[in-house]
């Protein structure tokens, strides 16, 4: 993300974007928005403060030590990468999972508004969030063994990743929220992406695997997910939350 590279300067662009949108959309929740949607709103302006602007933050500072340390201990590239990306997902779901759990501090009864599939912290991550994240994440480990993409590029390819999972999920709604999504997945994957140094003699990234980057890591969460699915079909353990409440 340094020296003006094309995807540094695209994230910067979502990034000022997503701050604009989410300072509209809190004032809009603020002043006039129906209590449970109000709720939603906020927890997601506050996801954005915590998860992508400090936690965002503190990542550009650990950068470049972490780029070192990573060299020092000498472990597989391909391990640091799904180690260290799976504990920021964790780290991610634990802020989500807390907001859905602080509803009453937005002024709602608990279960009332959430942004999360259960107020339980082990559910979401076991059976719903991150147990399907890291087989996406084994599938870049893969795909940055053998070509160098920069860590930038990652940060923006998973990010839409993150974006067509969450229309998956939730329909086209999400998609007016692209700037969160490719946020809140890019950093997921920014600073793991540091395992893999430049200059490694890995090949440049053919034009054709730049889209197919972006779908190949739900090809490897399917089967991960259809097990789940299975072993717990239930989606959403909170009521639907009515239009206009």
């Amino acid at each position: 993300m340094r020296n003006f590279s094309p995807s540094g300067c695209l994230i910067a662009v979502i990034g000022v974007w997503l701050i604009l949108s989410t300072a509209a959309i809190a004032g809009i929740a603020l002043i006039g928005a129906p209590p449970n949607t109000r709720a939603v709103m906020l927890m997601g302006a506050s996801l954005v403060a915590v998860w992508v602007i400090l936690g965002g933050t503190v990542q550009r500072l650990i950068r470049d030590p972490l780029r070192v340390f990573l060299r020092i201990v000498r472990v597989d590239p391909r391990i640091q990468f799904v180690v260290l990306a799976t504990g920021l997902a964790l780290i991610e779901e634990a802020v989500t999972t807390a907001l859905t759990n602080l509803a009453p501090l937005f002024g709602v009864p608990y279960g009332s508004a959430y942004i999360t599939a259960s107020g339980n912290y082990f559910d979401v991550v076991g059976l719903h969030s991150v147990v399907a994240f890291v087989p996406m994440f084994i599938a870049w480990a893969l795909i940055l063994q053998r070509y160098e993409f920069t860590p930038g590029a990652v940060f923006l390819l998973f990010g839409l990743t993150g974006l067509s999972a969450e229309t998956g999920f939730s329909g086209l709604q999400a998609l007016p929220e692209f700037g969160l999504w490719i946020f809140v997945y890019g950093l997921m994957v920014y600073l793991p992406a540091q395992a893999f140094p430049a200059g490694r003699g890995a090949r440049k990234p053919p034009g054709w695997l730049y889209p197919l980057a972006v779908f190949l890591p739900t090809v490897f969460a399917v089967p991960v997910a259809v097990v789940v699915g299975i072993l717990h079909p239930i989606r959403i353990h909170f009521p639907v939350i009515p239009p206009g409440s």
